[in-house]
């Protein structure tokens, strides 16, 4: 049986070194991937884990070549891919008669897809199931089409079954460029800069003077409301709501005035529904 006796390698050094050593690792026969699933599965057996990690990812680099165009750093794709390799092989199931690479394909491409649409731009373009297939269509077809006319847009919705709105939006997302918040140049006094432009809402004064009011009455409405009770239901309320300690339960309070359970939360109940509509009121 094959075996390997280097550690899992890291993609943080030389990438091309990388790529030579993971290309070096033997392919698994059949029964050596159906033995290594099965102590897996059966035992979590880690070190079956890694041998099938280990000679699976030349997959995951031959799969991060497809997404280059990006503009991202192949070493990412790769080390996105390899996670999503290790849910594979996690979740691999050697007796369904299907070969971990054809498995792991999936998962692969879905951890990879995730780094690009997290990291391809800052604000995030493709955020649904279908917007992410538009996205990754969208960009693989988009350099045989160059700048698309209405024919086009009409031929690709067809075909990826979305509307022709869709595609123009995503197109025109795709179009857009990144604007730095700050000027990369501090010195330089007339760089456009974004940030000096957005708008903190909630630091507005006039907000700030409404939240402050707003508190104010919602306190002096409460006090009111509570001032507006009978002692037995200012009692509870104040037992069960604005205890700061501990809030006390209904068994206690029902000992505590001799009566039954039900018959205190009927009281709350009540006095909750008659502070709720004072401070209504006030405010």
């Amino acid at each position: 049986m094959t075996t390997f006796t280097l550690p899992i390698p890291s993609v943080a050094g030389s990438l091309e070194s990388y790529i030579q050593t993971v290309n070096s690792f033997p392919l698994l026969t059949l029964e050596e991937e159906m033995e290594y699933g099965r102590r897996l599965r059966q035992h979590d057996d880690l070190e079956a884990a890694r041998h099938l990690v280990m000679s699976h990812l030349r997959v995951v680099v031959s799969v991060a070549r497809g997404y280059m165009g990006y503009g991202l750093p192949q070493a990412d794709l790769i080390q996105e891919g390899n996670i999503g390799l290790m849910k594979a092989v996690k979740r691999f199931d050697p007796e369904r008669g299907v070969r971990l690479v054809s498995f792991a394909i999936h998962w692969i491409r879905a951890e990879i897809h995730e780094f690009v649409l997290r990291n391809w731009r800052i604000v995030k373009i493709a955020t649904t199931k279908a917007q992410r297939k538009l996205f990754f269509n969208l960009r693989s077809m988009k350099p045989k089409l160059g700048t698309m006319g209405a024919e086009d847009v009409n031929t690709m919705a067809r075909q990826l079954g979305v509307k022709t709105s869709d595609v123009v939006e995503m197109e025109t997302r795709l179009g857009g460029r990144d604007v730095a918040l700050e000027p990369v140049d501090a010195e330089d006094e007339e760089s456009f800069a974004p940030i000096n432009y957005l708008v903190a809402e909630d630091a507005e004064p006039a907000r700030l003077l409404e939240r402050e009011q707003t508190a104010r009455l919602r306190s002096e409405g409460l006090v009111k409301a509570i001032d507006g009770l009978d002692a037995r239901s200012r009692r509870i309320i104040e037992a069960r709501w604005l205890n700061e300690k501990q809030s006390v339960t209904l068994h206690d309070l029902a000992e505590e005035f001799g009566v039954s359970a039900e018959r205190i939360r009927q009281i709350e109940s009540k006095a909750l529904a008659k502070m709720k509509g004072h401070m209504a009121a006030v405010a």
